[in-house]
């Protein structure tokens, strides 16, 4: 169906259809809501090219990925969030990849100037990231996943990744661990940061020195975690509890305890953070896996509905989340047994 031919059986003018549609303030209520109402009936979809026209808007939102590893389980959920709420809009998610930083950088100047994206997301950013920086001198809205320093305010949604590693260290140290490997992300990532930052202020507060040799940073896979855990474990004395980065390190890190003779959850404990995989359930594991829980695919959804609230107009100021990480307690954490 046509625009024409919506007009013709609404007994309407295209160009009074056309602004009802597009929510101009001239059109009374009666008359937008019956368009609309009209339209959905019929099956009426405007014409892309003509509703960019009329709106200035490009009807998808950009998103650069750094190298196919990012394009893992994570970002596949990330994704399924941010796309099940932007459909309901009819906006579309427009990825790139890029291999390195200066081309991730031309991807958001391209981005600028072809105007094929109405907003970005940006993800896993540094303390102090130039992109933002980059994406402000640009004026292209977008909304972190995350948090950094810039000179002006920016949307962000973040999980409280001290608070949560702060607690789960804590809760360790209360069954007696005192040799607690931290197996976390990339070096120099904001998140990754913000864990580092909870694990030595927990074992600071009791007065528990740190192990750079129990520290590792690294992207979440099971191989690169078998690996960093199977050193750890060799080591004299080894390590009683580990602080896995993700589940898909907590796998790698219950691979090496295996491997060793050990026993996760008597001889070795372990707390994962969950971003609640629908195929990966710390419940159904054996034994079932101790986890910091927060629902990267909420997370999405929630950074798409912030990113349409931003081309709204409410202010970037304004559109700032932190939430809380959970702790659950299963049987994968328990008394420290000397190693």
């Amino acid at each position: 169906m046509r625009l024409k031919d919506l007009a013709q059986h609404l007994g309407l003018s295209q160009t009074t259809v056309s602004r009802a549609l597009n929510g101009y303030p001239e059109v009374n209520e009666t008359t937008r809501l019956r368009v609309a109402e009209t339209a959905d009936r019929l099956g009426y979809r405007p014409n892309a090219s003509a509703l960019r026209l009329a709106t200035g808007r490009a009807g998808a939102i950009g998103l650069v990925l750094r190298g196919a590893d990012e394009l893992g389980p994570h970002m596949s959920e990330f994704l399924a969030g941010v796309g099940g709420r932007l459909v309901k809009d009819e906006i579309d998610i427009l990825v790139t990849t890029v291999d390195s930083h200066q081309d991730e950088m031309a991807a958001y100047r391209r981005a600028a100037a072809s105007q094929k994206v109405d907003a970005i997301i940006l993800h896993s950013p540094k303390f102090n990231d130039e992109r933002a920086d980059l994406l402000t001198d640009l004026k292209i809205p977008f909304v972190l996943h995350g948090r950094t320093n810039v000179g002006g305010p920016v949307a962000w949604l973040d999980i409280d990744n001290t608070g949560g590693v702060e607690r789960a260290t804590s809760h360790l140290l209360d069954l007696g661990h005192r040799r607690i490997a931290l197996l976390n992300g990339i070096k120099g990532r904001t998140f990754s940061e913000h864990r580092e930052i909870g694990y030595l202020a927990a074992l600071s507060a009791r007065g528990v020195p740190f192990d750079r040799a129990l520290m590792a940073n690294s992207i979440f896979t099971d191989e690169l975690a078998f690996r960093l855990a199977q050193a750890m474990l060799e080591l004299r004395p080894r390590p009683t509890a580990f602080l896995a980065g993700s589940m898909m390190t907590a796998l790698g890190v219950f691979r090496a305890i295996r491997q060793a003779g050990l026993t996760l959850g008597q001889d070795v404990s372990m707390i994962a953070h969950d971003d609640v995989f629908p195929y990966l359930n710390a419940d159904n594991m054996y034994p079932t896996m101790s986890t910091t829980r927060s629902s990267i695919r909420q997370a999405g959804g929630r950074i798409a509905e912030l990113l349409l609230q931003l081309l709204s107009g409410k202010p970037a100021a304004d559109l700032h989340e932190l939430w809380p990480v959970e702790l659950v307690l299963r049987q994968s954490s328990g008394p420290a047994r000397e190693g």
